[in-house]
């Protein structure tokens, strides 16, 4: 039996990817300068295929041309957060409701999974570990993502995937931690996820986002707009 193997990333993909997940944990900085000649060498790559990337990057959001000024990171405001967390609980909710019943045991066993690795960085976290912030937050939507793959539509799943980005950029720029509370949430929701309870569970999630969202705007790291 044959095993279909990855391709290896192009170079170019390699870039962009590379590009985007600093963009999302914050390396580089809301309103930053992208020029050409630095990020050439960063990423190793020719000026061509970075602008190539910077305009893809441009079309999800995560970066602006500036016409013949060259390109910045897209900005954040606490206005923007809101939108896309709104868009967040929206997808998500669908998601849940067929995803809890369709789930079968090989579901609940990913959820499980998911969440004891969450749990185990919230714990490290709550006792003052704040060095793998981006581990928890890749585990945060493993978790997320678990509870809503039994939906059975791709569709749903790229797109909340997409959205998801978008949050979680927000997150690490305000720096949204929100302790025991958010671990609680997590802990509530696989409860729910186990007993079938999407009722619950979207009354959870609507308090798990807002409150993220609220706790952000606290924090003040993003512009009230």
């Amino acid at each position: 039996m044959s095993i279909d193997v990855p391709a290896p990333l192009t170079v170019s993909e390699h870039a962009y990817r590379a590009i985007r997940s600093d963009i999302i944990f914050g390396r580089l900085k809301p309103d930053q300068k992208l020029g050409l000649e630095r990020l050439k060498e960063l990423y190793d790559v020719s000026v061509s295929t970075l602008r190539e990337i910077l305009s893809r990057l441009g079309s999800e959001g995560f970066v602006l041309a500036e016409g013949q000024r060259g390109f910045q990171v897209a900005p954040v405001s606490l206005g923007d957060l809101r939108e896309i967390a709104d868009l967040r609980l929206l997808l998500e909710c669908r998601a849940v409701e067929t995803s809890f019943a369709a789930g079968d045991l090989e579901w609940e066993g990913a959820v499980v999974a998911a969440h004891h690795k969450l749990a185990l960085l919230e714990k490290q976290m709550l006792a003052g570990d704040k060095t793998q912030a981006a581990l928890w937050k890749r585990y945060d939507l493993e978790f997320h993502r678990a509870l809503i793959s039994a939906c059975g539509s791709r569709a749903l799943l790229d797109i909340y995937g997409a959205i998801y980005d978008k949050y979680l950029r927000y997150l690490m720029v305000a720096l949204v931690f929100r302790g025991e509370v958010a671990a609680k949430e997590h802990e509530q929701l696989l409860e729910c996820a186990l007993t079938r309870d999407a009722a619950r569970a979207k009354e959870i999630l609507a308090r798990h986002i807002n409150e993220c969202v609220a706790f952000a705007g606290r924090t003040g790291h993003l512009d009230k707009k």
